[in-house]
């Protein structure tokens, strides 16, 4: 989005902070505090906020891999007083859960994306080759030597997993955590030997030489890490696309003039030099120019093309 435009934005939102007479707003969250979809959405939080003149306040509900604070989100009168704060993985529920109370896409109304964070392919320098081809090679010969660490199903961590074992052709196995520190210290303990791992968490031990970084996943190389090549350019172009985003979701059936009075908000918060350097932090950028109506057909997309990669690999809802 052109800088006018988000100042002829900016310039809307005093008189739209006024009509809402400071009325609370609260934004679920349906994972625990300090993960990156609590802190992304507490930065737009406070950024936007007193933009619209609304007491924004997170609520952290988690539980069933996000469907409790979801399904909370999703009864919610569709008047602006409830939001819905997730990521990518909000998306592929039904792909990975036998019940899931809710459509994840029929059942809330797409606000925006707030920001992109890579994924990074990593894996225990002992027992890994130094390329990706050479890794490639290496796990297709030896496949029952390697395991992929994972966290949480239906995330992009799980799919880029896949996404690397479908390319390989051969059944890598799949270890699962409870979190991504446990996955990341097996791993450079070589009890596991590779990984798709959040690039920021990943990142203080790549640069200790204690993880050994193949490439990133998202649209190029990652401004924190720019020495570490893009998934494309290191051999592997179908990781590339794979990488997790957080988003503001509404109920079904939220006002078009809601959405578009949230969404203009979110849009000056994202051009905020300090919205960009906490988000920078994260290993994250904000997502700028894309429109309601265009979340909506990236949505659309981006499910269809999960669950096919699920389908792909046989994952099975649990």
């Amino acid at each position: 989005m052109h800088r006018r435009n988000l100042l002829a934005i900016a310039g809307l939102l005093p008189a739209a902070a006024a009509r809402a007479q400071s009325r609370a707003v609260r934004v679920v969250v349906p994972y625990p505090p300090g993960g990156g979809i609590d802190i992304s959405g507490r930065i737009f939080a406070e950024a936007v906020g007193p933009m619209l003149g609304e007491s924004w306040v997170i609520e952290n509900r988690s539980g069933a891999n996000g469907a409790v604070g979801s399904a909370a989100a999703a009864r919610a009168e569709p008047d602006g007083r409830t939001l819905l704060c997730n990521s990518d993985s909000h998306l592929l529920a039904r792909g990975v859960m036998r019940q899931v109370p809710y459509d994840p896409i029929a059942d809330f109304t797409p606000i925006a994306r707030l920001a992109i964070s890579p994924l990074v392919l990593v894996g225990a320098p002992n027992l890994v080759p130094t390329d990706l081809p050479a890794l490639l090679a290496e796990v297709r010969a030896r496949p029952d030597r390697h395991a992929f660490a994972n966290t949480s199903l239906g995330t992009s961590g799980h799919l880029a997993t896949e996404v690397f074992r479908l390319e390989a052709g051969v059944p890598v196995l799949v270890v699962s955590y409870r979190g991504t520190g446990p996955a990341l210290q097996d791993v450079v303990g070589g009890q596991t030997s590779l990984m798709m791992a959040p690039l920021l968490s990943a990142l203080p031990l790549i640069q200790a030489g204690r993880l050994r970084a193949y490439c990133v996943t998202g649209p190029g190389r990652a401004a924190v890490a720019p020495d570490i090549p893009n998934a494309a350019e290191a051999g592997m172009p179908a990781l590339a696309p794979i990488a997790p985003w957080f988003a503001l979701w509404g109920p079904k059936g939220l006002p078009a003039a809601q959405v578009s009075r949230v969404h203009a908000a979110v849009q000056a918060a994202a051009a905020q030099p300090e919205v960009r350097r906490k988000l920078a932090e994260l290993g994250g950028e904000p997502i700028l120019g894309e429109s309601p109506e265009a979340f909506a057909a990236f949505i659309t997309e981006a499910a269809e093309r999960g669950l096919s990669i699920l389908r792909r690999a046989g994952v099975e809802p649990e």
